[in-house]
C-alpha cells in the first residue's frame, strides 16, 4: 500500500460547487471510484464529470441502496478494491455533498483496514444547497438545527419536531406522507418548505402545504422547517 484513500465531497449537484480542494485532489490521484446507483449509473461522477483528468482509471463500485437490504458484504467488497488499488497510488472515491454526513464513504470507513490512510475533502450539504435556494437561514442565533432521516417514522419524528428547533428532513420520498403528518402534530406544518433538486436543473421549492397530502418528494429533496417563532 502506497497511496491515501480520499473522500471527496462533490457537493448537491452543480459542478461549480466542488471545492478548489476537491479539484487539487481529483487533479493528482492515480485512480477514481464512486458508488453505482440500481441502474448502474453515478450520481456523484456526473457532478464531478467536469473537473476530472482525461484518462484516470475509474472503479464503480455497485451498493443497494434498498432499505432492507444487507449492505455488509458489498461494502467489504468495496473495501477490498479498494485497498488493492491503492498500490498504485491515492485513490479518490466521489461522494454526494458531504462524505461524512449520511455519505457513502461514512459507510465504507468501518470496513477498511485501520493500517489504510483515510483523508477526507469535505463537501457542500444537500441541507446547506436547500437553505441557499430558498434564502432561508437554517439555525441562527442561539438556535439548534436538528437533521433528521424521514426514515425515522412519524412518532420519532414528531418528538424531535416538537422541540422546536429548525429542522431538515432528509429523504423523504415515500416517507413524505408520514413525515407531513409528524409535522403536523408537532404544529410546525404550516412553516415547512419542500426543496427538490437544489442547486440542480429543474431545482424547485414549495410551501409543503401547497403540495396534494399524499406527494411524494422525488429523491433529491428535503424539508426544511424553519425555527419556530418564539
Amino acid at each position: 500500500m502506497t497511496g491515501t484513500l480520499w473522500g471527496i465531497g462533490v457537493g448537491p449537484g452543480d459542478p461549480d460547487l466542488l471545492t478548489v480542494k476537491a479539484v487539487k485532489v481529483l487533479a493528482g490521484v492515480a485512480a477514481l471510484a464512486y458508488p453505482l446507483n440500481a441502474d448502474g449509473g453515478s450520481q456523484a461522477r456526473t457532478i464531478a464529470a467536469p473537473h476530472l483528468p482525461a484518462g484516470l482509471p475509474e472503479t464503480g463500485l455497485p451498493f443497494s441502496f434498498t432499505p432492507d437490504a444487507d449492505s455488509a458484504p458489498a461494502y467489504r467488497a468495496a473495501a477490498a478494491r479498494l485497498t488493492e488499488a491503492l498500490a498504485d497510488g491515492d485513490v479518490a472515491v466521489l461522494c454526494e455533498g458531504d462524505p461524512l454526513l449520511y455519505g457513502t464513504f461514512g459507510n465504507l470507513l468501518p470496513y477498511l483496514d485501520a493500517t489504510v490512510p483515510v483523508r477526507v475533502v469535505p463537501g457542500i450539504a444537500a441541507a446547506t444547497a436547500a437553505a441557499a435556494t430558498v434564502a432561508r437561514p437554517l439555525a441562527s442565533g442561539d438556535g439548534a438545527l436538528a437533521v433528521l432521516p424521514a426514515t425515522l417514522g412519524g412518532a420519532a419524528l414528531a418528538a424531535r419536531l416538537a422541540h422546536g428547533d429548525a429542522a431538515v428532513i432528509l429523504k423523504p420520498g415515500r416517507h413524505t406522507p408520514a413525515a407531513r403528518r409528524a409535522l403536523a402534530h408537532a404544529g410546525r406544518l404550516a412553516d415547512a418548505l419542500a426543496v427538490a433538486r437544489a442547486t440542480r436543473a429543474g431545482e424547485w421549492w414549495a410551501p409543503l402545504t401547497d403540495l396534494p397530502e399524499d406527494a411524494t418528494l422525488p429523491y433529491f429533496s428535503l424539508i426544511l422547517v424553519p425555527e419556530a417563532a418564539p
